[in-house]
């Protein structure tokens, strides 16, 4: 990940390689969930560029930091909707013997 910001640390872009939109529209979402986000966005430069890039301002906390939150709360998410689809496969499995 490459960081580009000024002296106000509260907005930066960040450039995320070998990312496409499934991450950026991810992450986008889980950073508007956050109060501390006044915007966020992402784009990626040309299509033959296997990079994206996110940019995210603060009203004042840190951008990096609510990156690095946002990246934490998705992995949650997806360790609950993965933990949930194993359970019912397993449930299904459990009513319906083969």
């Amino acid at each position: 990940m490459e960081h580009g910001s000024h002296l106000d640390n509260s907005s930066s872009t960040f450039s995320l390689v070998d990312e496409d939109h499934t991450l950026a529209n991810a992450l986008r979402f889980t950073l508007n969930q956050d109060p501390r986000i006044s915007f966020s966005g992402y784009s990626i430069p040309h299509p033959s560029e296997n990079r994206v890039n996110i940019r995210v301002q603060t009203t004042g906390a840190p951008a990096q930091e609510a990156l690095k939150d946002a990246c934490q709360d998705l992995m949650m998410i997806c360790q609950h909707v993965r933990s949930t689809f194993d359970k019912a496969v397993a449930d299904y499995k459990m009513r319906n013997p083969e």
